[in-house]
């Protein structure tokens, strides 16, 4: 079964209520032993690693990972970067293969509207953020917005969640 990213970008998966409860528990914590996560939800340990293993086929759950503090770690800054490039095909190209090998760029998503792409990114001072930057600007044009706190980090998606969005509420 192909699972990338294109064969199930706009198609929601079919799950039932302990897919959604797996699924809920692997959001708050993913370290869970199968066993705990099988008590959780009320399957036994093999059926909810079988359970698990197929929301991973499925291309639901894409990956287990670490939380990690990028400020202990000495990255306190994380700014937002709007790129907007007037220019041929080539240079957008150009970009996407030169963006993936920025030591700083966390995410990086090509959007609609004025601006051609977004830049998550941490830097360790202000000058660090004017030679990320300038590197950027030879790409176009650049609009940069410095995070003072996120009142949200990580929300965890719910099945309730999800049929609200489904429902057009």
């Amino acid at each position: 079964m192909n699972i990338g990213r294109s064969s199930y970008r706009y198609e929601a998966a079919e799950l039932d209520r302990i897919a959604w409860r797996i699924i809920e528990e692997l959001q708050q914590d993913a370290r869970l032993s199968w066993a705990e996560l099988g008590r959780r939800v009320g399957l036994t340990t093999p059926a909810v690693a079988e359970r698990v293993h197929r929301l991973e086929q499925m291309g639901v759950i894409r990956g287990f990972h670490a939380d990690i503090c990028l400020e202990r770690l000495g990255m306190p800054i994380l700014i937002f970067v709007r790129l907007s490039m007037a220019g041929p095909e080539s240079l957008v190209r150009a970009f996407q293969q030169q963006v993936k090998t920025w030591d700083e760029v966390l995410e990086c998503h090509r959007v609609t509207g004025s601006d051609s792409f977004i830049v998550k990114a941490r830097v360790v001072s202000v000058e660090h953020l004017e030679q990320f930057l300038d590197k950027m600007g030879h790409y176009g044009t650049t609009s940069t917005a410095t995070v003072l706190s996120s009142p949200v980090l990580q929300r965890t998606v719910t099945e309730k969640i999800v049929d609200r969005f489904h429902q057009g509420r």
